[in-house]
């Protein structure tokens, strides 16, 4: 199960270097790749916002 990105997002960046991956796209709201992502769950540890939730 991915991991999503909700409207909390700030678009800060940060858990676009902590993706193992590379599962996370920049936009207004970033978004996440659910066919890439793994569930490990390092983008939400690292989310300034807690925008990042398992789906």
């Amino acid at each position: 199960m991915a991991h999503v990105i909700t409207d909390d997002c700030i678009a800060c960046g940060t858990c676009i270097s902590e993706c193992p991956v590379e599962a996370i796209s920049e936009g207004d709201i970033y978004s996440i790749n659910p066919e890439l992502c793994m569930d490990c769950g390092t983008c939400a540890e690292v989310c300034p916002s807690e925008a990042i939730k398992p789906e």
